[in-house]
């Protein structure tokens, strides 16, 4: 299992990489689970009024979740790919570019995330 975490705006993303031989999540709308790589990470994006409150770059501002859109890849390399393009827009989403996003890939044990 890899963490892919971004850091931006004084606050962090981490999403999971499923590797190959490790059990991936089960719910409505995962991928096949015969891909050997998974991605699972949630998607945010502002909005004026509701959500929740939070602080990125000093600004106060609300955000929305939406359900967590799981990808299978064939290799390690497009998974990883993937993962940090995903992370980099998450923030450009949020108003933060993606050149001030910082982001590291952790090995993880299943259950530490």
């Amino acid at each position: 299992m890899l963490l892919v975490r971004g850091h931006g705006g004084g606050t962090a993303l981490t999403g999971t990489i499923f590797e190959r031989g490790e059990r991936a999540p089960s719910f409505k709308g995962a991928p096949d689970e015969d891909a050997p790589y998974v991605w699972v990470c949630d998607e945010f994006y502002e909005v004026e009024s509701g959500g929740s409150s939070t602080t990125i770059d000093g600004r106060d501002i609300n955000v929305a979740f939406e359900s967590p859109m799981p990808r299978g890849f064939d290799t390690r390399e497009q998974a990883l790919e993937a993962a940090k393009e995903h992370v980099r827009t998450q923030f450009a989403r949020v108003g933060v570019p993606a050149s001030d996003v910082s982001i590291e890939v952790i090995k993880a044990e299943p259950g530490q995330s």
